[in-house]
């Protein structure tokens, strides 16, 4: 799955390392115009369920951002992370940190960064950890969060407005 919200350069040098490797692709359109057709191994599609999808692929290749980064955690699914804004060198970071994929080195993979770091993703140890992760990982996040807010401001005498 390539999610590559970038230049068109980097959404051709990702779809050339996982073809060169061996592999099929299903990439999401977006807006990134991935400048490559739908062919006999590449797939483009619009909206998706990522949390379908991402437990039937082999590895996630994504920018980086919060939510792609948990639902390809939570679907078992080693990840590639290109991190290009804001938080998404953390996510890259923790994602590489725990094992479960590879976080690219700059906003702009070349073929042969690419290739490495796919490889790294679809090596069968980074394959295994990450669905080892994911049996680990909590689903209710946000019903935590507020239980928690709740909790502390009973406890200070706040009263949530």
């Amino acid at each position: 799955m390539i999610a590559l919200p970038s230049t068109r350069e980097a959404g051709r040098v990702a779809i050339d390392a996982v073809r060169a490797i061996g592999r099929r692709l299903v990439g999401a359109r977006g807006w990134a115009e991935l400048g490559v057709e739908d062919s006999v191994n590449c797939r483009l599609i619009g909206e998706v369920n990522r949390q379908a999808l991402f437990k039937r692929v082999a590895a996630v290749v994504h920018h980086g951002g919060a939510g792609t980064t948990t639902t390809a955690a939570q679907a078992g699914a080693s990840q590639v992370i290109i991190p290009q804004i804001a938080d998404q060198p953390y996510w890259a970071a923790r994602a590489a940190g725990l094992g479960i994929g590879a976080a690219h080195d700059g906003a702009t993979p070349t073929f042969e960064s690419m290739t490495a770091a796919v490889e790294k993703a679809l090596a069968p140890e980074t394959q295994a950890r990450a669905m080892a992760v994911a049996g680990t990982m909590r689903r209710d996040g946000a019903m935590a969060a507020a239980k928690l807010v709740l909790e502390l401001t009973s406890r200070s005498g706040a009263r949530p407005r």
